[in-house]
């Protein structure tokens, strides 16, 4: 083998080394799966139970909240498990998956929410032939992990409206929004702060309410 063969042979193993170099670092940090098999997750409420009535909240019951099924923000509309490794590009878990729809886990989770608040006489889920009251519409639900820091956080995100059916006009809108660290980098961590997440959304969507009926004979919350 001459100076010059063995030279570019040198050179190839260089970047072989450095392949791996990379795989191997890449490796430590990106989702990864512990087997082939798929693992399927809930979106759930712990420790959900009867909640004290907002500090602050109007006195009486407020009639009947008719709650829309909430829709999903694009790329969401399934029931992929999504994360980020940077901005704006949305990835998903190869052999983790939600048991449904995000939107479809999180409708059952707000009324369930709602109707342990105290200020309601019943809270009903959409679709249903009554008319009610007042309205809550959700939209550009998100939820997805972020590998963006150490350690990844869980996102959740929702826009609301709240209408107030009789008077016709519409008592508020906002955006709901947060952010849990993961106790693990992996898609489990990612389920568990996304769980966290969806309570403190949950119990600031109570609050936000809360505030719009008090103010609802002056001006929008």
């Amino acid at each position: 083998m001459n100076r010059g063969q063995v030279v570019r042979l040198g050179r190839v193993m260089a970047g072989v080394g450095l392949a791996l170099a990379v795989y191997t670092a890449s490796a430590c940090v990106l989702p990864r799966s512990e087997d082939a098999a798929v693992r399927t997750f809930v979106l759930m409420h712990e420790g959900m139970g009867r909640q004290a009535t907002p500090a602050g909240a109007p006195a009486g019951i407020h009639g009947v909240l008719v709650v829309a099924a909430p829709q999903a923000a694009p790329g969401f509309e399934q029931p992929r498990i999504a994360y980020l490794r940077q901005p704006s590009e949305v990835n998903y878990y190869a052999t983790h998956v939600w048991a449904d729809t995000p939107s479809r886990m999180v409708l059952p989770l707000v009324v369930r929410s709602l109707e342990t608040s105290g200020l309601w006489r019943v809270v009903v889920p959409m679709p249903t032939g009554i008319r009610g009251d007042y309205q809550l519409d959700l939209s550009d639900l998100l939820v997805q992990q972020e590998f963006l820091q150490q350690p990844s956080r869980s996102r959740v995100q929702v826009r609301a409206h709240l209408v107030d059916v009789k008077a016709q006009r519409i008592l508020g809108a906002r955006i709901f929004e947060a952010l849990e660290p993961a106790p693990t980098e992996d898609a489990y961590g990612g389920v568990l702060a996304a769980d966290r997440a969806v309570a403190t959304v949950l119990a600031t969507i109570n609050e936000w309410i809360t505030s719009c009926l008090r103010g609802s004979e002056r001006e929008a919350c």
